[in-house]
């Protein structure tokens, strides 16, 4: 799990060097909110205006510990932050880490064929599009965000290999979405895996993040229903004095390796190409989704020392035990006086590298979750796992099944529900997500 890392984990990391899907901060709202409504960024500009207002109208009366306007933080810069939704990938694949998600599954309703699926798809785009551009969700609007700006929102959307034959489309179910092979180590709940359709929402505020799912739900009406919803959250943006990599619940530094966008077999790993099979998925990706819950209490049982051993890095930095810093190459042959492997033959992140797994490599992009305190006293807890490849043939399947075999983080993690999406490329200005697929 710790071994491959999520470009740009910190907002700050992503305003400086915004993905491929974010636009810059100031760009102009879209216009198509009802009329009646003010669009959420124009209040943000409002409400900013209006704080510096009783800002000064404090000091005047003797607020000596208010700070002075010229030194003040803004507090819009989180929300100011806005993906797209239209473009060549799906919003949610690239995009930095946010602080909080939702990840829900829904099945269509008996009677709902392909028709039905076509024009939920076409609600559910609509209302991406206009909350990633910090406007009402439409219709009805709930107003839970109001008062806030787009806060970095993504909404990404994919199908399952049961949805093909609900909307009679068996013949564009792609190879590639054939269920993956059983691992040892899993323990998964049928009613939490799997379903027809799967949303992934993320935002670095939590309210905007409700909003969009709220909306979604809403917008399903009667053609879906929910099969299954969870949880996540990350670090805040702006939460560490520099940019870094992000920790999980173990407090290890999560994912110094991922693939990161710009190297020359990035998209290679993580997208379908242009020219791949079925054309519906040109420059799409698919996502397999494992709630990976973390047996706390036994993990910190262990030593640090043991804990470094399990992982492979050092806790402090992500160093690997071989020497060097986060990013330096981990030294498989090294050994110490009494000729004992410095990385363990079975440490995780030995086991996980892309040379250890003939080339297999995967973008992650998890949530870490906390679901309360277990009836013996556990926490229910753990990581929301999250990974993008162009193939899980060769991108997931490979590493899990090396990691089934020996992998030393095994004893102190267990698989708890499982899913494998198809998630198309992003949709042109004017289509729907999966048009192509829907009406192709």
């Amino acid at each position: 799990m710790p071994d491959q890392s999520t470009p740009g984990t910190t907002a700050s990391s992503a305003r400086k060097a915004p993905s491929p899907e974010a636009s810059p901060s100031d760009a102009a709202p879209r216009n198509d909110a009802p009329q009646g409504v003010m669009s959420r960024r124009r209040l943000l500009g409002t409400a900013g205006a209006t704080g510096l207002a009783l800002g000064t109208a404090g000091a005047a009366v003797g607020y000596a510990a208010a700070p002075s306007p010229a030194k003040a933080v803004p507090l819009t810069s989180v929300g100011a932050d806005m993906a797209m939704f239209h473009g060549k990938h799906q919003p949610g694949i690239t995009t930095a880490l946010h602080a909080c998600g939702h990840l829900v599954a829904f099945d269509l309703t008996a009677g709902a064929g392909r028709r039905e699926a076509a024009a939920l798809l076409r609600r559910w785009s609509v209302t991406a599009r206009r909350l990633m551009a910090g406007e009402a969700a439409g219709h009805e609007d709930t107003d839970i965000a109001r008062d806030a700006g787009p806060s970095s929102l993504t909404v990404t959307f994919g199908f399952g290999h049961s949805f093909f034959a609900r909307t009679g489309l068996e013949k564009q179910r792609p190879v590639a979405l054939d269920p993956l092979p059983d691992f040892s180590s899993d323990r998964l709940d049928k009613a939490r895996s799997d379903g027809d359709l799967w949303v992934q929402i993320g935002a670095n505020d939590a309210l905007v993040a409700f909003h969009a799912l709220r909306a979604i739900q809403k917008d399903a009406g009667a053609a879906a229903r929910v099969r299954w919803q969870m949880n996540g959250f990350n670090r805040s943006p702006g939460a560490t004095a520099e940019p870094m990599s992000a920790r999980n619940l173990m407090g290890q530094i999560d994912g110094t390796r991922n693939p990161k966008p710009g190297e020359p077999d990035f998209d290679g790993r993580v997208f379908v190409p242009a020219s791949g099979t079925p054309e519906w998925m040109a420059n799409g990706s698919y996502a397999v989704v494992r709630r990976i819950r973390m047996l706390l209490d036994d993990w910190e049982k262990l030593s640090g020392k043991a804990q470094e051993d399990v992982i492979g890095r050092k806790k402090s930095d992500g160093a690997p035990l071989s020497g060097g810093t986060e990013t330096t190459a981990m030294d498989l042959e090294k050994t110490d006086a009494d000729g004992n492997l410095v990385v363990p033959v079975n440490a995780h992140a030995r086991i996980t590298r892309p040379d250890q797994n003939g080339g297999a490599a995967m973008l992650r992009r998890p949530f870490s979750f906390h679901d309360g305190i277990g009836a013996d006293g556990t926490p229910d807890a753990g990581l929301l796992f999250v990974c993008w490849q162009a193939d899980p043939v060769r991108g997931f399947v490979p590493v899990q099944r090396k990691l089934d075999r020996g992998d030393a983080l095994s004893a102190y993690v267990r698989h708890e529900s499982s899913g494998l999406f198809a998630v198309p490329g992003g949709a042109a200005e004017g289509e729907y997500v999966g048009q192509r697929l829907l009406e192709g």
